[in-house]
């Protein structure tokens, strides 16, 4: 089997442009990718068309020398948004192998190790940054069953509050505790807001309330901030989103001070680097909980991979949460059900694109999410 073909679609998904490749092969099977990066989806799509070269008349099943081509032999340092034109093509490989072998990926990697797949709301307190508004909306959250919760409370806030805004983070996060009760895990989300001093201060105001994590307290960028605060902190630190190497976790790994971390599939070059860091974490007796605040390619290759990670925690999930035509955009996308994903058996990520719908949705260059612009939690397109 060779590759012949890279194609690419954008879906304009008013807070986050979503990027879609397609891999075909010379056998008539291809498979489906994604490379989406928040306000990079024009770049990255150059990306892969300018990689795509490089792997055409290839075998698909080789994913670890196609990775060496698009990675090592362009001998360039590209983070993020080089990853991510690479995991486009990665992923799709891997849906490729699972066509052709009649096997859902996970069974690809040791076969599942869970039934099904715990999950936590994500991007579902869109509107404006009042305690009343926040715990309407996870109230009704968690009568959908879900069992845990993510959000940022904090505003356009960037390494520092102020009293008003330090005040107002903890009454929402004080709001949603008592709107959803104790059973219901608060995934406290930081976007490397913060320095040292601030983050500690946040934990142990945020502590009585109990979260399940504070993520990305401060930037991923120091090492030595983060695990600073990892070691201060009262609430447990999750990490690793941001990440674009494997040797950035190994060099956090070594402090043995983070014990949950996110690896993002697509800023990692695709699934496979990604199911080696979760065995380095492993190693360090930490969990797994991947990024997936992408699209809904991407929400499928996560419950793949999360199916095989046996130090798996818990799956992010914006995909009930985003625009509703996502459901029309990719067949056979992630399913919650009372908080719960069930892991698809069917061949390869088990999806695929409707090229005609994406076509409905086009590329707007002001897709994105703003974070330290007020307002950017009603999820708007910046044109509105």
């Amino acid at each position: 089997m060779k590759i012949t073909a890279v194609h690419t679609y954008i879906a304009g998904n008013p807070w986050k442009n979503w990027l879609f490749a397609k891999v075909e092969t010379d056998e008539g099977i291809y498979g489906v990718g994604e490379g989406t990066l928040n306000y990079f989806a024009k770049t990255i799509e150059a990306g892969i068309h300018e990689l795509a070269p490089l792997i055409i008349g290839m075998d698909p099943f080789q994913v670890e020398i196609i990775s060496q081509k698009l990675i090592r032999d362009v001998y360039s340092e590209g983070g993020q948004v080089h990853m991510c034109a690479v995991s486009a093509i990665e992923i799709a490989c891997w849906d490729i192998i699972g066509k052709a072998c009649n096997q859902p990926v996970h069974n690809l990697w040791g076969g599942r190790c869970h039934q099904k797949l715990r999950a936590y709301a994500n991007g579902w307190y869109r509107g404006p940054r009042t305690p009343e508004s926040f715990a309407e909306k996870a109230k009704g959250v968690a009568q959908r069953g879900y069992t845990a919760l993510k959000f940022d409370p904090f505003g356009s806030g960037w390494r520092m509050l102020s009293r008003y805004d330090f005040d107002l983070s903890i009454d929402i996060i004080r709001a949603v505790r008592d709107a959803v009760g104790d059973s219901v895990d608060l995934l406290i989300e930081g976007h490397s807001r913060f320095n040292v001093a601030t983050a500690v201060q946040l934990a142990n105001e945020m502590e009585p309330f109990r979260p399940a994590w504070f993520e990305e307290p401060v930037p991923h960028t120091n090492t030595q901030a983060m695990v600073e605060v990892a070691r201060r902190s009262p609430v447990p630190i999750a990490t690793g989103e941001s990440f674009s190497n494997k040797q950035q976790f190994a060099d956090l790994l070594k402090y043995d001070a983070v014990s949950i971390y996110q690896p993002e599939p697509l800023n990692l070059g695709g699934l496979f680097a990604t199911r080696k860091i979760a065995d380095m974490v492993d190693a360090h007796y930490g969990v797994i909980a991947p990024h997936s605040a992408q699209g809904p390619v991407c929400s499928a290759a996560c419950a793949q991979l999360n199916a095989s990670l046996p130090n798996f925690f818990i799956h992010e999930i914006f995909d009930e949460f985003n625009e509703p035509w996502e459901k029309q955009i990719v067949k056979g996308g992630v399913e919650v059900v009372d908080g719960y994903i069930e892991v698809s058996e069917r061949p390869g990520l088990g999806i695929d694109l409707d090229i005609d719908e994406i076509m409905k949705h086009p590329y707007q260059q002001e897709n994105y999410l703003p974070l330290f612009k007020p307002g950017w939690e009603r999820r708007r397109a910046q044109s509105e």
